[in-house]
Formats: structure tokens, sequence, C-alpha cells
């Protein structure tokens, strides 16, 4: 089997009013998740912890239920020429067993996807399709105090950790801190959802997806971001900049407490997370 593509690369460029110099880029590549035989998604990711962002993906996007009913994981590299891409234009693909059961329900679904790194819903067939009515989740004796501070000290410590955005420039960072605000696990890629993923991945696959933290992301609180940690049971998510009004609505609605703009020396708490005494319907309306 062929490698992969790295996850970087050189590239000459003209500086205006300069020589020509040598720059590193972030690679980019189609990626197709194919469950038990069928493909399901096309999206394009650094070719980097793929199987990790396969995992994450099933188990974000409510395929499979817990890591259990994933079975296998097997990535493979497709040549341009195989995949029916230009020249140069490389992919891979992600081959994932899974139950019969989380299978037919993914069939049932019926939900297609051409994924860009900035979506987060297409190929989406009905408004029913976004999948935004979730359970609200109980909040944890700990919620509170993943307060400013400890924030601020998860997200302080990103760029130390993020090795290929240090390079390139381009690439997000998901990131998995304690209670106290200590950074544990990073992943990258040029997709906020996909880093997102790669992060749920990893953590499914040690064991330690229902452990006490937080998430800490390079990205806007958006409200499939929400969604997704909402789906898997992450009560806190902090973002580098601001969310959406609907990104605060799911926070609100799932009870995630939700801080943005996650810049020293200031931290926006903008859902405190947990159940509120006032109505579902009320929390879709009011902002904290």
């Amino acid at each position: 089997m062929d490698a992969l593509p790295l996850p970087l690369s050189r590239h000459t460029v003209h500086v205006m009013g300069d020589d020509t110099c040598q720059v590193t880029l972030a690679a980019e590549i189609p990626v197709s998740l194919v469950f038990n035989g069928v493909a399901h998604a096309v999206m394009m990711a650094t070719p980097q912890d793929l199987d990790a962002f396969a995992l994450g993906f099933a188990l974000s996007e409510g395929i499979i239920d817990n890591p259990r009913e994933c079975y296998d994981i097997e990535v493979l590299s497709v040549p341009a020429g195989e995949a029916g891409l230009p020249a140069g234009v490389d992919a891979a693909t992600v081959e994932m067993r899974v139950s019969a059961f989380s299978f037919n329900r993914l069939k049932s679904r019926r939900r297609r996807m051409a994924g860009r790194t900035g979506c987060g819903v297409c190929g989406v067939e009905s408004f029913a399709g976004l999948d935004l009515d979730l359970e609200q989740l109980a909040a944890p004796d700990w919620l509170y105090r993943v307060d400013g501070p400890r924030v601020l000290r998860a997200v302080g410590a990103l760029p130390a950790r993020q090795l290929l955005n240090g390079q390139a420039g381009a690439i997000h960072a998901a990131g998995w801190a304690t209670i106290d605000g200590v950074l544990i696990d990073v992943m990258e890629d040029v997709g906020r959802h996909n880093a997102l993923d790669k992060l749920f991945g990893k953590l499914a696959m040690s064991g330690r997806l229902m452990q006490p933290g937080f998430v800490v992301i390079t990205s806007r609180g958006s409200h499939e971001l929400v969604r997704k940690c909402a789906r898997l049971g992450i009560n806190a998510l902090c973002t580098v900049s601001a969310p959406t009004a609907m990104g605060v609505q799911m926070a609100q609605l799932t009870g995630v407490r939700l801080w943005g703009l996650c810049r020293a020396p200031r931290a926006v708490l903008y859902s405190a997370g947990g159940v509120h005494s006032c109505t579902r319907a009320a929390l879709g309306s009011a902002a904290e």
C-alpha cells in the first residue's frame, strides 16, 4: 500500500518586492469514509490521524453510539489515478466495520455528505436532518470549576502543542483539558470539525471519552461543534473565537457550558451549562 501524503509540504513562492522563497503549506486530501463497504461521506482533511478522525466522526454524528460498535478501522491510501482525481491529488479511504444495528440505522437515515472544511451540514436533505433536537445534559458537580482562569490556562497552552500550525499557519486544533485546565491532548486538522472529531476518536481509543474535562478549540463556537460535544456527553466547550447566536442557543438547549473569545486576559461565558429551572422553550430564546 502506498503511504499517505504528508500533512505538510514545501513550495516555492514569490513575495512581492522580494525574491522567491520556500514556504510550508498544509495538505488537505479527499478522505472517503466507508461503513461496512458502503461509502458514506467524502471529507477534505489533513492526512494524519485518520483512524481517530473516522471513529470520532462516527460517534459525533450518531452513526455508532459507543466505540464498541466499531469492530475494525483500516486506512488506505488511494493514488489520484485510482480515485479519478487530477494528477497529484491523492486521496484516502477509511474503511470501518460497524455493528449491524448501527449500519442499518445509517442506511435508513439516507444522509449523504460532500465535505468541505468549513461546512458541517453539507448534504442534509431536510431541516430535520440537521439533528438539532438533543436531550439536555445533566450538570456534573465539577462543571462550575470550568471557570475563566482554568479555561485561559488550557487555551494558553495550545500554541506550543500546535506543531503543524506552527509551520503552516492554516490548521485548526482541538484539545482536551482536565477540569483544572491542564491540556492533555491536542489534535490538528485543516477543518475545525475534523480536528474535533480526531480528538473524540483519540479519547475513545484510549477509553477516556467519559472522563471529566473540557474541549478547547481554535474556532468560532458554531452550533455543530456544540452539537457534537452534546451528543457525546461532553459538558464544556471553549473556543478561541466568538460563538454564533445559534451556537449559544444550542449550548443553552443542551446544557453545554460554552466559553468564547478565550484570549487572555479575557474570556466570555455565553452559557453556564447544566439544567436550568426555566423551560426548554425559554432556553431557546434567552441568552445568558
